[in-house]
């Protein structure tokens, strides 16, 4: 019965290989000059074990092929790739193809995501774009293509970035109706005329080394009119101008009198006023290694500024006397009692890892529980990702930054995995608990505190879209809890949502539940924060890093890895750290990222 059940198993798998696609796939391999060991197989699986390729869910169709820098050499043969019907992702960048795009590329209609960059591809390009009706991302730079811009190009309404940089196009820029489009480059080209109205949004580098004219619609010039107004109209808007300002500036100041002075006094008072209840309670607790040296009074003493209102209670930086600053948990809904809530902060206060921020004391009496941890100024991880994307003094995370924050917070959480005999759980692993330690890596804060809570229902609920689903039913955490939460951030670090979030109305979408919904009706890079889409060379890296994070979020928590699986996973992203890789690395591994261009966009 079992060898039968086995048998079918097998059956299924098999038969759900693309076989048909596997075939193309070799003649295309085997019609192409190159000179990297590509392990492609009629006896294994596609799938699973050939390089370069993604398949969709159910392993029935091939959706991503990249080979990047693997020295391919000549024209693309005709009649192979352009069978795969179900490609959304083709990266061929950095190797040595020549010729024109085949005209049979028209029959990937699937097609979300083309990287050709830095090959030695020459002539026009196709006339008709229409068929990619799909496409996000095109990135043609460093070729040696020539003719004009397709004005058909306008048809790719999906489209989020163009590049086209450092090849040999002339003529005048299209009038490209492009509504989607955040990214464009088409510098250093031979291009001449106006630069259309539709994208004089973009900035003057996204035209440079070419011979453009001003930024002026082709086909309608500003109409110049007088601006000489007559003596009486000046001096009545000049009054009248006067006369606003004051009634501005006189409602502002009652704003803010109303407003903002409650808020100062809470963060001068609202610490200190636990002062009352301390005498004859206790002390501050110090955990060896510190270098603090205060006292309760000197905490409640110090200048206070509320951070932020979580899960677990009130956070406030604290400027003491002697010029160093702490921050300061508050805690509320502690249910623990005194004894039990000592062995827990022992057991936290002990744990000492470069990704874990230290607990460096801790304050428990009835009516006041304190635990007092290392000030970081950079704020959390949460409030750069989050920050408004509009202010211009904000600095956006780089994917360098937020590979080093995935891998140091995965670091940090698998090390409280192995501690207390291998049963620590964190219980609130979220992108506001996350901070940078001073090798810019992530460090977890805010350990083992859910164990010392009552009732967790209320503040469970609070962690919102980090909350694996087993915890809403067990109201327990687990290690595999830490690690689904966990996934929840590498989400974020991705697509630079938070992990609940509102649409244009009132309704509220969950992270994981909206990444779900995208990647199962097409892989593309839509998935992805716009704002990574400048970075050239990291796509192969992002998506492994979302194949990740959609392991760390499975419902099931059986089917979740390890932190020390997913510790492992992600450091192969980047094999080498953020060091440069040796060419014995970068021919060994495609995962490696290859050397920087000038591309906006890359695969």
């Amino acid at each position: 019965m079992w060898l039968f059940i086995i048998l079918c198993a097998i059956g299924r798998i098999v038969s759900a290989e693309p076989v048909e696609e596997k075939k193309i796939l070799i003649n295309f391999i085997q019609s192409i000059s190159h000179s990297r060991v590509i392990n492609w197989d009629m006896r294994s699986s596609a799938c699973v074990n050939w390089i370069g390729i993604t398949c969709n869910h159910d392993s029935s169709t091939i959706i991503a092929l990249r080979l990047p820098a693997f020295s391919l050499h000549g024209p693309i043969p005709t009649n192979t790739l352009s069978q795969l019907s179900g490609l959304q992702i083709l990266s061929l960048r950095s190797n040595g193809l020549t010729g024109r795009i085949p005209s049979d590329f028209s029959n990937l209609r699937n097609l979300t995501a083309l990287y050709l960059q830095s090959n030695a591809f020459y002539g026009p390009l196709p006339l008709n774009f229409s068929n990619w009706d799909n496409l996000s991302i095109l990135d043609l730079s460093n070729n040696a293509f020539n003719g004009t811009i397709p004005p058909s190009i306008s048809t790719l309404t999906h489209l989020t970035a163009l590049n086209l940089a450092n090849n040999s196009f002339s003529g005048q820029i299209p009038y490209l109706s492009l509504p989607s489009l955040q990214l464009l480059d088409l510098s250093n080209n031979n291009l001449t005329g106006p630069v259309p109205q539709s994208l004089e949004r973009f900035p003057a580098s996204a035209f440079a080394g070419n011979n453009l004219s001003t930024l002026t619609s082709p086909t309608s010039q500003p109409v110049k009119k007088s601006t000489h107004l007559p003596e009486p109209a000046i001096l009545g808007i000049v009054i009248g101008g006067c006369a606003l300002a004051f009634v501005l500036v006189a409602l502002i100041m009652i704003a803010w009198h109303s407003k903002e002075r409650p808020q100062v006094e809470e963060k001068v008072t609202r610490l200190r006023s636990g002062s009352q209840n301390v005498n004859g309670n206790g002390s501050l607790v110090f955990f060896e290694g510190s270098s603090l040296a205060f006292d309760l009074e000197d905490l409640f003493r110090a200048s206070a500024e509320v951070l932020g209102k979580g899960t677990f209670g009130t956070t406030y930086k604290a400027a003491l006397e002697d010029a160093s600053t702490v921050v300061v948990k508050r805690l509320k809904e502690v249910g623990a009692a005194k004894r039990d809530f000592e062995v827990q902060m022992e057991v936290v206060g002990n744990v000492r890892h470069q990704n874990v921020v230290p607990l460096r004391a801790y304050y428990y009496s009835k009516d006041e529980k304190l635990t007092v941890y290392d000030y970081f100024p950079q704020g959390s991880v949460s409030s750069m990702l989050h920050a408004k994307r509009d202010d211009k003094n904000r600095s956006p995370l780089d994917w360098d930054s937020r590979l080093r924050i995935a891998i140091g917070a995965a670091r940090g959480v698998a090390y409280i995995h192995t501690q207390n005999g291998g049963k620590l759980v964190h219980g609130n692993i979220k992108a506001s608990n996350i901070f940078l330690n001073p090798q810019r890596y992530g460090c977890v804060s805010d350990l083992g505190l859910t164990a010392v809570m009552t009732p967790l229902t209320p503040p469970v609920m609070r962690i919102g879209g980090y909350r694996a689903p087993e915890v809403a039913d067990t109201r327990k955490v687990y290690q595999a809890s830490d690690v689904y939460s966990f996934g929840v951030v590498l989400l974020e670090l991705l697509t630079g949502k938070s992990a609940t979030h509102a649409t244009g109305g009132e309704e509220v979408v969950h992270l994981v539940r909206w990444v779900h919904s995208v990647v199962r009706e097409e892989w593309t890079a839509e998935v992805f924060d716009v704002e990574l889409l400048k970075y050239p060379n990291i796509e192969e890296e992002m998506v492994e890093m979302l194949q990740i994070g959609m392991q760390c979020v499975a419902r099931s928590p059986e089917q979740r890895p390890k932190m020390a699986d997913v510790v492992r996973l992600i450091e192969d992203i980047r094999r080498t750290g953020a060091s440069t890789p040796t060419t014995d690395q970068v021919v060994a591994s495609p995962l490696v990222a290859q050397p920087m261009g000038s591309s906006i966009v890359a695969m």
